[in-house]
């Protein structure tokens, strides 16, 4: 059986998966809504071929799901079923925001084409520049990113 989602479906996953509470700045997502209702997480890359096959693989509009109030894109049915398994393993730290920009206390769009795991988790990065810095130190990185997040996390960017 087809797991695409028809738009009463994903209407009626909408309902159950936002978070009312969320501030508009806690994930990085783009202007606009899904059919989900939510908005678009990790530029439409697929989160599962991200984390597991270290690849930017476009998703499809016909396999999404959300998550704390961010749809995701997957590339496949298979996919889509690894993500709503377990979506806290698979989406992506910082609310899809750059590792880096959270590490130095801000919220810089993150870019699945320069993304990273470590850990068992994905980490995105504003470009290729901030990219081959987090490279430099990697650990410490996280560690400060870390540490900087949950002062920032509810936090408007402009405001950072």
């Amino acid at each position: 059986m087809s797991r695409k989602l028809t738009f009463a479906a994903v209407a009626l996953t909408a309902l159950c998966v936002l978070s009312p509470a969320m501030a508009a700045d806690e994930a990085n997502v783009a202007p606009g809504l899904t059919y989900s209702g939510a908005p678009l997480g990790l530029h439409g890359a697929d989160p599962v071929a991200l984390l597991d096959q270290g690849k930017n693989v476009e998703g499809d509009a016909s396999y999404a799901a959300a998550h704390d109030g961010v749809a995701y894109y997957f590339a496949s049915e298979e996919h889509l079923e690894a993500f709503e398994a377990n979506p806290a393993r698979y989406a992506p730290q910082y609310g899809g925001f750059c590792a880096f920009g959270v590490s130095v206390g801000k919220k810089f769009d993150g870019d699945p084409g320069f993304a990273a795991v470590m850990d068992d988790k994905l980490y995105v990065f504003l470009n290729e520049d901030v990219y081959k810095a987090y490279l430099k130190d990697r650990a410490g990185t996280i560690t400060k990113a870390e540490g900087n997040w949950s002062a920032i996390e509810h936090t408007a960017a402009t405001d950072l």
